[in-house]
């Protein structure tokens, strides 16, 4: 069973306060300067190295600073074949759960696909009573005790035992499924990052910047909140060092990685959300249908939008909303939003 112990907070010092909003300011004024600078070369490469239709590419991945999933990776190419350990908290079954751990299974079934040995180490499933194993890569080992709740130190040992009978060639944690702490030995541990600090310091500068300070005041748990996340950039800076390689998962994420957090770019790359198009095919009817039943009408006219995410102030909600008030505004008859999530933003929450 896993332990929880607490350290004592410290006094939030004068001092302390003064450093946070001198730091916050300096942040708050070079990111945007540094996607400027970084943004002509960043753009030149993707756009000489893949153009409409993309060609083969050669040469050493771990300098790419471009998202790896414009690569075509084939099958009969003569690589190396990896055992792979997987840490990641909740494996998907169906159509759920999110983003981070439907990037962790299309991921590592390509990668199994490539014949490269993967063994996922993740919670037991609800759904699920009894877990046979695996019959193929990529081999799920589901820890022992109750569905849905993570329990690292459980999967520690699961792969303990499986690293005794034939070392693993790599380590890779989603975001911080496996404390750094616990992993800090092994020599070739990569993490891939659904989201760090600094991005969410960026979000919060940006929802501010959408409020209007005559009419609307910054709310204590939003000043409160902006604060605290400078020191927590600060500690990943020094602390995000430590891991060998790191997997961003959106391109401004890599940015963030290489110019402020400082980690070589032989060491960040970019792999970010895609999407299977083997596992999704268009169907007409039951769009039609599904429009209906949500109450749009039927007009050929009618320009939808979609966004699908948990309703937390993170994923900028706020600011799509006030965007879309701006838009049928002016085209008020045949401009939809759909929104579909849940979260504590759903409450009361009606478009």
């Amino acid at each position: 069973m896993a332990s929880n112990y607490n350290k004592p907070k410290k006094p939030f010092s004068s001092s302390s306060s003064k450093l946070c909003t001198i730091l916050f300011f300096i942040v708050l004024f070079t990111i945007p300067a540094i996607f400027i600078l970084h943004t002509h070369t960043t753009s030149t490469s993707i756009c000489t190295t893949f153009p409409t239709h993309p060609k083969l590419w050669s040469g050493d991945l771990r300098t790419a600073q471009f998202s790896w999933n414009r690569l075509p990776f084939l099958h009969h190419q003569d690589h190396p074949r990896l055992k792979i350990a997987v840490f990641s908290k909740k494996w998907p079954l169906g159509t759920v759960p999110g983003g981070m751990e439907r990037h962790a299974i299309t991921l590592h079934k390509t990668l199994a696909l490539l014949g490269h040995q993967v063994h996922v180490f993740t919670s037991p499933q609800e759904l699920i009573k009894h877990h046979p194993p695996s019959p193929s890569s990529p081999f799920i080992h589901f820890h022992k005790g109750e569905p849905g709740i993570w329990r690292y130190n459980k999967a520690w040992e699961q792969f303990l035992e499986q690293n005794q009978r034939e070392k693993f060639d790599v380590v890779h944690s989603e975001s911080v499924a496996l404390p750094h702490w616990l992993a800090r030995g092994l020599p070739n541990l990569a993490v891939s990052w659904h989201g760090i600090a600094l991005e969410s310091l960026h979000s919060y500068i940006f929802q501010d910047l959408a409020r209007n300070p005559s009419t609307d005041s910054m709310s204590p748990s939003f000043n409160k909140s902006i604060q605290g996340s400078v020191p927590k950039v600060l500690n990943e800076i020094r602390f995000f060092q430590n891991y060998a390689h790191h997997v961003a998962t959106s391109d401004s994420c890599g940015e963030m990685l290489r110019d402020v957090y400082q980690i070589p770019n032989k060491r960040v790359h970019v792999i970010v959300n895609g999407v299977n198009e083997a596992e999704f095919g268009q169907n007409s009817k039951v769009g039609h249908e599904f429009r209906s039943r949500i109450g749009i009408p039927k007009n050929s006219s009618n320009l939808v939008f979609g966004v699908v995410g948990r309703l937390v102030k993170d994923k900028g909600h706020p600011i799509l909303y006030e965007a879309f008030s701006k838009l049928i505004a002016k085209y008020p008859s045949n401009v939809y939003l759909i929104v579909a999530g849940s979260g504590h933003g759903s409450k009361g929450t009606k478009i």
